[in-house]
């Protein structure tokens, strides 16, 4: 699982296959037929690596979602990636270094850390991460969200706002 994703989504464990053939279908769907989606080392858990922007994916899977929930079917949540490296601490700060001035000098964020499938600790990753960060955090309710998934040996970050976090098991 060392290829690049730029999206991450989720669905029921052993529905990865119908995840994989939902997203594939929708990618397709939006213009991107060579988009490769694959079943990672980690139940629940599939990555797409797609030449259309991630964002874009994310709000036009939201309309179809709305209108055509059976196109969805197998996808608990979808995730965009903006930067993808090695699971080291080190590397995931340097990320975070590159994406940080997405979050406006007035705006408040909060460090979110989804791990799976390593010994990294979430404290050590959250406390390294908003050391880079001047601005307030608000865990509550925060104008950005800094999304650090932790798969294994690879780490993909995003910047985004709490809306670009599509979640498809409550609709």
């Amino acid at each position: 699982m060392s290829r690049p994703f730029n999206l991450i989504a989720t669905t029921l464990r052993g529905q990865e296959v119908l995840g994989v053939a939902a997203l594939s279908s929708l990618l397709a769907e939006l213009g991107d037929d060579s988009a490769r989606v694959e079943i990672t080392r980690i139940q629940g858990v599939i990555t797409a690596y797609t030449r259309l922007n991630p964002f874009h994916v994310l709000e036009r899977v939201r309309e179809i979602a709305s209108k055509e929930p059976l196109k969805v079917e197998g996808i608990m949540r979808l995730i965009p990636v903006e930067l993808v490296a090695p699971s080291k601490i080190e590397e995931i700060v340097a990320i975070v270094d590159r994406l940080k001035d997405k979050i406006p000098p007035d705006a408040t964020y909060k460090v979110v850390v989804e791990k799976r499938h390593t010994q990294l600790s979430s404290r050590e990753v959250i406390e390294g991460v908003a050391s880079r960060i001047d601005r307030k955090v608000n865990l509550e309710k925060p104008d950005w969200i800094v999304l650090v998934e932790i798969l294994g040996g690879v780490t993909g970050v995003s910047v985004i706002t709490p809306s670009q976090i599509l979640s498809l098991a409550k609709a």
